[in-house]
């Protein structure tokens, strides 16, 4: 007998327990890629349930369904679309009423939903007590609560949702209810929508008309410009009622609708004793203490990942590259074995060298950090400085991926509301100097020139940084966001959680940037090979002995570092003959090749990121923008270096 097969959609704001609850529910049996057309992660798994089939997908973390993010685009018109068989709306039980502004506007598109009241043990320890019964008759919806981290609740959830879809559990969503002026707008363009056939419910897309929504205004004026012209006059009379702009209107109006239902559902009860959670919010997010505490924490993170990253990577490089005798004594000497070895088997080796022991560790700390509370906190307390840029907090996330690799980096600018935005925050990021070129930072110049330097280039590079981000954020068209971010309750870690998240984003990073690693590696023995490398070294001389005040040579490292960075320290020293680079290099050349390297476009896996992610062209307009940048800056750095050293 064939299963019955549903398919159900997790949706609700970012940080409420969704991907736990979507984890708890699909295991294994889950698949991570992209909405079509767009660089929005979907998450996809299937559940087999007594005698069901259930295909689940997690929509991405939002707060309303209108236009301000691709996410709220993309999750709006696949609920609309796509049309699932039932929509569980996950809400963070302590965090009632931000989370119910959301709801109202499920149930306003009239699409089968049930409550997942998730964290609902949090809530009791906080005091707060939520009346479910109450709260279904309210919403006309099942309310089922559920704590996510341990399962509590998940399979009650699946029964209902299962019996809703059957119709043996009746549910009449409520239909929120404005002001009468505002009613009164919504009955005159429902009176013209219904005439008219279209993808949404006549009264959602009248409420989103009132709140200027473009894309359902360009939806309208395909069929009838009159409605359009009906909308903008109503919008009109009500600016002038209220005195407020249109959109102001109706989201204001709307909170006031959860604020009245999570009155009306839940009680607040005085804790005997603050939770140690809340003396950790107190902290982190203090004005004074806030910023040492996010420091030392990441100092601590970093020192730690670099240690043993450092430690596992050698081990690890080591193991392999000890194979090699073995390798030449099994397939003979010869071009073909240098090419198979150099060229392929060591590209692997470097991939496996960087990945495992840098990219791995900072993954699950990030993910631990996440998952914890902590990250939205230091998105919160970075705000400020990133407004400075254009950006809001949620863009140091990415930053902070980038100083593992700029591959992640590019790849979590996804985070970001707006293309502008992604843009912006990919620009930036491709600048942070990654654990490759801090291998070279603190190999050449923390060694052999002094560690102060080091730290003084690390210093140029976040002024450079932020310069450029804020000439950036000036030319680039369009308006910056607010940051819209739900900080969560503290909470213990969901390590299968973590683990999940962090072998997805690992596994991302293989597939993206391993293959261009191995070509890269096999076009730089290729060129050794081939006996091509100094004829190189004499064509870029211009630059790099003119302009740059470097030996000949080091344009080799420099053109075949955009293939690998963590190459460009071992071949300079084969090059040179001698890692001793003291001997054969100045302080001020050792500085000045250091922050070339530190400043162009990091390596050809982070060019293919920015391509997957933003196209040939803005890819391309940005590695030759920072190349130009390195050789500017770099040349300049020779000269007044020169002039007082």
């Amino acid at each position: 007998m064939s299963q019955k097969h549903y398919t159900i959609a997790l949706a609700g704001n970012a940080n409420v327990g969704k991907s736990v609850i979507f984890n708890q529910l699909t295991g294994l049996h889950q698949h991570i890629g992209n909405w079509p057309g767009k660089t929005v992660e979907k998450a996809e798994g299937t559940l087999n349930f007594k005698g069901y089939t259930i295909d689940f997908v997690d929509l991405p973390g939002i707060y309303s369904l209108s236009t301000y993010s691709i996410e709220e685009i993309v999750s709006r018109e696949y609920i609309a679309t796509e049309k699932p068989d039932l929509v569980i709306n996950v809400v963070d039980a302590t965090l009632l009423e931000r989370n119910l502004f959301f709801t109202l506007q499920l149930l306003e598109l009239e699409t089968p939903v049930i409550i997942a009241l998730n964290q609902s043990d949090l809530a009791q320890k906080k005091g707060i007590i939520i009346d479910t019964n109450k709260a279904e008759q309210v919403l006309g919806v099942p309310v089922v609560p559920t704590v996510a981290v341990t399962g509590k609740g998940v399979s009650d959830m699946l029964e209902t949702a299962i019996a809703v879809i059957e119709k043996k559990h009746k549910i009449q969503p409520l239909k929120p209810k404005y002001g009468q002026e505002i009613e009164e707008k919504i009955d005159k363009l429902m009176e013209q929508l219904n005439k008219t056939k279209l993808k949404y419910p006549a009264r959602w897309i009248a409420i989103k008309l009132l709140d200027e929504d473009t894309e359902i205004e360009k939806l309208v004026l395909e069929k009838n410009p009159q409605i359009i012209e009906l909308a903008e006059k109503l919008r009109a009379e009500l600016e002038l009622f209220h005195g407020h702009s249109c959109p102001t209107v109706v989201t204001s109006e709307r909170y006031q609708v959860a604020n009245k239902i999570a009155k009306e559902i839940q009680q607040i009860t005085e804790p005997l004793k603050t939770p140690l959670r809340e003396k950790l919010h107190t902290a982190t997010t203090h004005r004074v203490f806030g910023y040492p505490i996010m420091l030392v924490t990441i100092l601590a993170v970093f020192v730690g990942i670099f240690s043993f990253g450092d430690f596992t990577s050698a081990l690890v490089g080591d193991f392999f590259m000890g194979l090699q005798p073995a390798f030449e004594s099994l397939v003979g000497p010869g071009i073909v074995t240098d090419l198979i070895w150099g060229g392929i088997i060591e590209g692997i080796i470097g991939g496996v060298t960087v990945a495992l022991p840098y990219i791995l560790p900072f993954y699950f700390i990030l993910y631990l950090f996440e998952d914890s509370g902590y990250l939205s906190r230091i998105a919160f307390l970075m705000d400020r400085l990133m407004h400075r840029m254009g950006l809001h907090g949620k863009a140091f996330i990415p930053v902070m991926l980038s100083f593992g690799c700029n591959v992640p980096g590019c790849l979590g600018c996804r985070i970001m509301e707006t293309t502008r935005e992604r843009l912006l925050t990919a620009f930036v990021v491709t600048l942070v100097p990654c654990a490759a070129t801090s291998v070279i930072i603190l190999g050449l110049v923390g060694t052999h020139v002094g560690i102060e330097w080091a730290i003084a280039l690390y210093i140029v590079n976040l002024i450079i940084i932020f310069i450029l981000g804020r000439i950036a954020f000036k030319a680039l068209p369009g308006e910056p966001t607010e940051l819209i971010m739900e900080m969560s309750d503290y909470k213990l870690p969901h390590l299968k959680t973590v683990a999940k998240q962090t072998w997805f984003r690992l596994r991302e990073f293989i597939v993206m940037a391993f293959p261009l690693i191995i070509a890269g590696s096999f076009v730089i023995k290729l060129a050794e090979v081939a006996n091509i490398l100094e004829p190189i070294a004499n064509i870029s001389s211009p630059l790099t002995v003119a302009w740059l005040g470097l030996p000949a040579v080091t344009g080799i490292a420099l053109i075949f570092g955009v293939l690998r960075k963590e190459l460009t320290l071992i071949m300079l020293a084969t090059l040179l003959g001698t890692t001793n680079f003291a001997a054969v290099m100045t302080p001020i050349q050792m500085i000045v090749f250091t922050l070339v390297v530190m400043l162009y476009i990091p390596c050809v896996a982070t060019i293919g990121a920015l391509v997957k992610e933003f196209g040939w062209k803005k890819a391309t307009i940005i590695t030759v923008l920072e190349i130009a940048l390195a050789l500017l800056v770099g040349g300049i750095a020779f000269r007044l270096l020169t002039l007082f050293w």
